[in-house]
């Protein structure tokens, strides 16, 4: 039997205690010392584990930043069983214990100690390099949503700017940032290089709609298009006369808006650079073919979710991996009270985005997910909003998912409808 080493990280302090299975002390300790230093206090542990008799140590402590990881790499070192307790829980446990929210060092190694001993903790993943590939992926993974963010707020900066000074360009195109006339026609106009105007609404008006044309075809195939939407070229030419807007900031905005679009092409670029990297990855993992047997989840999607849940197999169920990602539904219930459902929401935030992004295609090709969305938002009894049908359908992206890698079988739309064919029905009956 192993004693349990609850250690409490932090940047510069260390507290480690040993204690039995009973949570009792058997020793403690204070190191002065930064994470990758903590060989010698493992250690430490061990021998005071075995003075008392056991014959090791199970070290345990909460996943802080990128400490836990030395910590674990520091233990298999030794040969030492390593497990995490989530910061939730033992925040939980220490209201629990006195109802206040006193915090100690001293005091959360204890705790740590505790609840690894009454198995609240689980095991986390390896570090080793059989790993590699997946801490790969999950760091791509991490990269995209960044350059995500900065895609996003490239386009929100953009759009606020002109309706600030120049609302008419924005009533050019029905969806404009997602024209590539539309983009390469605004850099014509706000840019300073060769062919472009820099931002002189009256210059490039005076070019007349001929020339105005050329030079968008040019940015254009300079973007790598092939040809322009002449409907959308000669609104946005008939938009500079427009003089809605706080025409006296326009200079200024414009040269700040060209900055923008290029920070914008730049992370766009980069994007679809990671993305690349995440799908070679998936074919590295022998995964490409499996997951996107699943009609209507792409491979970009599936890498994206696999990037946050790391490998599927050390998950106990498909449930598990619900509830990691917080799509559980919690009951409310107590006598003849029954409360509404809702998500749990306590998982990763960033796996439920891409399983909510994931659902988005399903929908739109998948017909077991299209025919349930539909039952669900049209049943007589306990209909459900679109908003949460669409979590519904996310979380049984996740199950099948799991069900797919696990097993190591390419999806079955039977078995995925529970064996009934109820949804070819539903489908054929909407297609009359």
């Amino acid at each position: 039997m192993n004693a349990i080493v609850g250690i409490d990280l932090a940047d510069r302090k260390q507290m480690l205690v040993v204690t039995d299975h009973d949570s009792k002390v058997l020793a403690r300790r204070t190191f002065r010392c930064k994470a990758w230093d903590l060989g010698a206090a493992l250690d430490w542990a061990a021998d005071r584990a075995r003075a008392k008799g056991f014959a090791g140590v199970t070290v345990a402590c909460e996943p802080t930043g990128h400490r836990w990881m030395v910590l674990a790499q520091l233990a298999a070192e030794r040969g030492m069983p390593f497990v995490c307790v989530q910061p939730a829980a033992s925040s939980w446990a220490r209201k629990s214990e006195d109802l206040t929210t006193d915090k100690t060092d001293d005091e959360d190694a204890v705790l740590i100690a505790r609840l690894t001993a009454q198995l609240r903790c689980y095991l986390p993943e390896p570090v080793d390099r059989g790993n590699a590939t997946w801490t790969r992926l999950r760091h791509l993974g991490t990269r995209r949503e960044e350059l995500i963010g900065q895609h996003v707020a490239a386009v929100q900066t953009a759009r606020d700017l002109l309706e600030c000074v120049w609302p008419a360009a924005l009533e050019t195109g029905k969806h404009p940032f997602r024209s590539a006339t539309w983009v390469a026609a605004l850099c014509v106009v706000v840019g300073q290089g060769r062919g472009h105007d820099g931002g002189d609404l009256d210059r490039t008006r005076r070019l007349g709609p001929a020339r105005f044309e050329r030079a968008v075809r040019a940015e254009v195939s300079r973007r790598g298009g092939i040809r322009p939407c002449l409907r959308i070229v000669r609104r946005l030419f008939a938009a500079l006369t427009d003089t809605a807007g706080v025409v006296a900031h326009r200079p200024a905005v414009f040269e700040r808006l060209e900055w923008t679009l290029a920070d914008w092409d730049e992370a766009r670029a980069k994007l679809a650079d990671v993305e690349a990297r995440m799908v070679s990855v998936l074919d590295e993992l022998g995964l490409t073919t499996l997951v996107t047997s699943i009609d209507g989840l792409s491979p970009v999607g599936a890498a994206a979710i696999l990037a946050q849940t790391g490998d599927l197999r050390r998950f106990t169920s498909a449930r598990a991996v619900v509830k990691h990602a917080g799509l559980a539904p919690r009951e409310r219930k107590s006598g003849t009270f029954t409360g509404k459902a809702r998500v749990t929401g306590a998982g990763r935030p960033q796996l439920r985005v891409a399983a909510w992004r994931a659902v988005w295609g399903c929908l739109q090709t998948n017909r077991v997910y299209a025919a349930r969305y539909r039952h669900l938002t049209s049943r007589e009894t306990n209909r459900l909003t679109p908003t949460q049908a669409q979590t519904a359908v996310a979380a049984a992206i996740l199950r099948q998912l799991y069900a797919v890698v696990t097993q190591q079988q390419a999806w079955n739309p039977v078995i995925a409808a529970h064996g009934t064919s109820t949804w070819k029905e539903t489908t054929s009956v909407t297609a009359a």
